[in-house]
């Protein structure tokens, strides 16, 4: 039995979220024109799905507030809400220019992500240790994420060029 205190389902469905990022990267650098150029756009509509899924984590979240009076807590009570939607307008633009750019700016919309969210996430979880774990998890899959996004960028961009 694991100590860890994410659910094996959570686990088990974050992980798999993964497979589209792998797969697709590798498409891009692999796979025979215009699988590659396919695989290219399918990995942007994915990165963009996804920018936009962690965003919305924020509201999720947050909906437990709705009807109740104001926390007198600025992050809870208005930039949770503002934040949760950021990424996915900037996911929405990246889909918009030239793919490997738009790569890119998801994959830095990832991280920065990451970075606010390891400051943020504690409004949302019961303890410490939950939080914790669901941080190492989500710094495992934004890593491996953004690196899938990069290398499909700059294959792109300097290898196949």
């Amino acid at each position: 039995m694991s100590n860890n205190p994410i659910p094996p389902l959570v686990l088990k469905l974050a992980y798999a979220g993964l497979i589209p990022f792998i797969g697709l990267a590798l498409l891009v650098q692999l796979a025979p024109t215009p699988v590659n150029y396919l695989s290219a756009e399918s990995l942007a509509g994915y990165g963009a799905v996804i920018t936009s899924f962690m965003g919305a984590l924020h509201w999720g979240a947050n909906l437990h507030n709705l009807g109740k009076a104001a926390t007198g807590d600025r992050w809870l009570d208005r930039n949770a809400w503002i934040w949760g939607v950021i990424p996915a307008l900037v996911a929405w633009v990246a889909l918009h220019i030239y793919i490997p750019v738009g790569l890119l700016i998801m994959a830095s919309t990832l991280i920065i992500q990451r970075n606010i969210d390891q400051n943020t996430y504690r409004y949302y979880f019961a303890d410490e240790a939950t939080c914790a774990a669901f941080m190492t998890m989500r710094n495992r899959l934004t890593y491996i994420a953004a690196f899938c996004l990069s290398w499909a960028a700059i294959v792109i961009l300097f290898i196949q060029a």
